[in-house]
């Protein structure tokens, strides 16, 4: 999975001990630096070979009008894709005007460390130039977490064995615009990738960034934009601070699209040179470019009166604080640590500082997916972000609720009732060209009400669900309301033999699309339809003024609870009596069966080399669908009904998605697939760092690492919150001793170990928790502690489902099930750039 030769063990740092040019793209990923609202690609200060020079602020977006080939009516009529902000990572390196490059350099030490627990990027090699100097750089990269707009750039230079001269050049750069101008992507750097990825970024073709106001004040360097079509403006300013004991001068150049100071060292053996570089980013939606470069100009003058070194000890501090209430520990298991912390650190540095922003399906590491906001926050960052800062998690809320009024637009243009939230966004609007993979999601409604439920259970925070919560679950219950309709049996609606549906949707699975009765929709929607009744008269009994302001706010009919009730206990469940399974869907058993067993592994991921009509025809999922039905709303189905689908879908569950590992992970542990479970786990944990699904150059799987701590805690650790009450089952795989992990439960932080016979739960300060362990209830006291003793680690199945079980299996119809793989395609179709913007192909959504 991931070369240990280069990348060797360290539970707290991921260590590169060679470079290479080859697999650029990866490890600018992997060495990423944010906050989540500044990202700094790992890319070599240098400037050069990089597949993407990068520099992403959460939000900062151009849009675009999307082209169909066919128009309809609701269609999205306008794109959005994340810019590529000022780079202010170039620091180029002369030594006798020899530039250090890596494609030619003689390297002959080199290290680079990510440090998890400092937060800070670094980089030591010895460098040997043609004439034979021995040339040390030591260079340190932080975004700070505690000052959002700030990251510290640090560069020491050191001639081991010579005097000589040597030019240090520091670059702010519009790479957006101007990067065929400037460079940073040379030919032959950039991986041979298919012209066809619908994950990979909209391009555009006009000037994005539009200059506003430039300056240079001694070694400050300022550059300021207005985002041509969506009106957003931005500053950044980069100062410069010079420590040495050689001589030296400046010279500086500050145009529209570039700023450089150059730095002119008269170096002397052993004498070493260092230059800090720090620098603040500003954006806005409105505010005008001049007053951000005020902003930014503030920020540099407090931190400067802090001083560098102080910034890193607060970095530290910081995520000693993270680390302290978020780490998970596996006993024994040093690699699967290492990863572990890595997956952990991408989700701080992809949330922490959001601010009321979403959090994008890459974070701030890369441009893919055009940085937009899926369900992937909600379903599997946010229970993360809940149950260790919960802070983080009303923020990612609240850019749910400060979408709504879009929402509420969009759902009236789609002819319904309520809100409907974007498939895939930035500002708010849709930007999902595709929409039988994209709108046809309705269930992102039910997701981000789940999400509201899941925080303030977790919580108590009542204030959030009554003031904002509450608006998010009434308006998304209306929409179900009027999407759905009645059925009965003996005509008579109202009567006992109704049956609710909800017809043309698309589930979590994107390989099978606009259909009726999809059960995740129908499952997830029932949920949310019982949430919002439950959330109304609770209020109305417990805070009757915050009812009131409620009812006046959202304009509530006192009969829509009721409606919502009824439509829930009605919610046409689908099952099959001959195969005891739920189906996916009303058809979805009619369609052939997709043999992934025997299909080419040059033929995968199936949305690359299949039409989706192809598709569409058999019974084969982009990922979990029923599965993770099973785990959001498992108190909703018995043992026997989870062991029977797992088994079915399991085989047809391509994995093409990163966002289905660590789902089969948690039901093959819970059912009795304990080895099936840890495979699953380690695909997911290491999806980036071995890059496994072949796209980690494009940014960080965040979801799939938010998935990675709920396997383990969910998965192995067996929590679960239904109904707001905490229970476990655990599951610790055979071969590791302990897993232990913390969760804060209505403010009390819990200490959770578990080992092969004993469950033990340490408090901190707070109120009692109460919990239960396979059934038989408990508590724990504040500052106390609670030991369970365990028997065994549950069931126990050998192997994993596989396509034989469907030999003598036979459909309602009596009709027999039989698995095939459709003729194959013998080249991939390369679509041109200038028509990625359309966004209208399969998968044109998270993966």
């Amino acid at each position: 999975m991931i070369d240990r030769g280069r990348f060797p063990v360290d539970e707290w740092r991921l260590i590169e001990t060679e470079g290479s040019l080859d697999d650029a793209g990866v490890t600018e990923t992997l060495f990423s630096v944010g906050n989540g609202y500044l990202g700094l690609r790992g890319n070599y200060p240098e400037g050069r070979f990089a597949q993407e020079q990068g520099t992403f602020i959460n939000g900062f977006h151009e849009i675009f009008p999307i082209r169909h080939a066919e128009r309809a009516y609701g269609f999205a009529e306008v794109g959005q894709t994340i810019i590529n902000a000022p780079d202010a990572k170039v620091m180029r390196v002369y030594v006798d005007d020899e530039p250090l490059s890596f494609d030619v350099a003689d390297v002959r030490e080199y290290e680079r460390v990510l440090d998890m627990r400092e937060g800070v990027l670094r980089r030591r090699l010895l460098w040997v130039t043609p004439s034979g100097k021995q040339v040390e750089i030591e260079d340190e990269r932080m975004v700070s977490f505690e000052e959002k707009h700030l990251a510290v750039m640090r560069l020491t230079v050191t001639v081991i064995n010579d005097d000589a001269p040597v030019t240090i050049s520091s670059q702010l750069i519009n790479r957006q615009d101007g990067e065929g101008i400037y460079g940073g992507s040379p030919m032959g750097v950039r991986k041979n990738r298919a012209g066809f990825d619908p994950r990979q970024p909209d391009k555009l073709q006009e000037r994005v960034l539009q200059p506003q106001d430039y300056w240079q004040d001694e070694e400050r360097s300022a550059l300021s934009y207005r985002v041509s079509e969506s009106g957003m403006t931005l500053a950044v300013i980069a100062d410069h601070l010079v420590d040495t004991g050689n001589e030296y001068s400046a010279r500086r150049l500050i145009e529209p699209d570039i700023a450089k100071n150059v730095f002119r060292v008269q170096a002397k053996a052993g004498v070493p040179t260092t230059l800090t570089k720090i620098v603040s980013y500003h954006t806005s939606r409105g505010v005008p470019a001049g007053e951000l470069i005020d902003r930014c100009r503030r920020g540099l003058d407090r931190a400067e009166a802090l001083g560098v070194e102080e910034l890193f000890a607060r970095q530290r501090a910081w995520l000693d604080g993270f680390w302290e209430r978020s780490d998970v520990r596996i006993e024994g298991h040093p690699d699967l640590q290492q990863a572990t912390r890595w997956c952990l650190f991408q989700l701080a540095q992809a949330a922490a500082r959001a601010d009321g922003q979403g959090v994008p399906a890459k974070g701030v590491t890369g441009s893919g997916y055009s940085g937009h906001y899926f369900w992937d926050t909600e379903i599997y960052v946010l229970p993360f972000l809940a149950y260790t800062t919960p802070l983080w998690a009303r923020n990612a809320l609240r850019m749910r609720y400060l979408m709504l009024p879009a929402a509420r637009k969009r759902a009236h243009q789609l002819n319904e009732a309520g809100a409907l939230f974007p498939w895939r966004t930035i500002n708010g609007e849709e930007a999902s060209a595709y929409y039988a993979a994209g709108t046809a999601q309705y269930h992102i409604n039910a997701d981000v009400s789940y999400a509201v439920a899941k925080y303030v259970r977790a919580t108590g925070d009542v204030d959030f669900l009554d003031s904002e919560g509450v608006d998010i679950a009434v308006d998304t219950a209306r929409l179900w309301a009027t999407l759905g309709f009645w059925r009965s049996s003996d005509g008579v609606i109202d009567g006992e033999n109704e049956t609710f549906h909800i017809h043309g949707v698309t589930g979590p699975d994107e390989y099978t699309t606009v259909v009726n009765d999809n059960l995740f929709t129908n499952v997830m929607a029932r949920f949310n339809l019982r949430f919002a009744a439950h959330t109304v008269r609770e209020m109305q009994e417990a805070d009757h003024d915050a009812y009131l302001r409620m009812v006046d706010r959202m304009n509530l009919d006192p009969s829509e609870p009721e409606m919502w009730e009824r439509a829930a206990e009605a919610m046409h469940i689908p099952y099959s009596e001959a195969l005891g399974i739920h189906p996916q869907d009303a058809v979805f058993l009619e369609r052939e069966i997709w043999d992934l067993e025997h299909t080419p592994p040059d033929q995968r991921p199936l949305l690359l080399h299949f039409h989706p009509l192809v598709i569409y025809r058999y019974q084969v999922l982009k990922q979990a669908d029923v599965v993770l039905a099973l785990f959001l709303q498992g108190d909703n189905f018995t043992a026997d009904e989870k062991l029977a689908d797992f088994e079915y879908y399991d085989p047809l569950t391509t994995g093409d998605s990163t966002l289905s590992a660590v789902v089969q992970s948690i039901l093959a542990a819970e059912v009795g697939y304990q080895n099936l479970a840890l495979e699953y786990f380690r695909d997911a944990l290491f999806v980036d760092l071995g890059d496994l699904h072949h796209n980690a150059a494009d940014g960080v799987h965040v979801a799939s690492a938010g998935g990675v701590w709920t396997a383990l805690v969910a998965g192995f650790g067996g929590m679960r919150d239904h109904f707001g009450e905490l229970t476990f089952d655990p599951r610790l795989p055979a071969e590791w001793p302990s897993l232990s992990y913390v969760l804060h439960w209505h403010g009390t932080r819990l200490d959770v170990t578990l080992t092969r016979d004993l469950l033990t739960i340490e408090a901190g300060e707070g109120d009692p928790v109460q919990f239960s362990v396979r059934g038989v209830g408990y508590s724990v006291h504040g500052g106390g502690r609670a030991e369970v003793p365990l028997r065994g680690q549950g069931p126990v199945i050998p192997g994993k489902p596989s396509l034989r079980q469907f030999a003598d299996a036979r459909r309602e119809d009596g009709t027999l099930l039989s698995a095939s793989v459709p003729t194959v395609t013998t080249s991939i179709p390369v679509i041109e750039d200038s028509e990625a913007q359309t966004g209208a192909t399969l998968g044109a959504v998270d993966d």
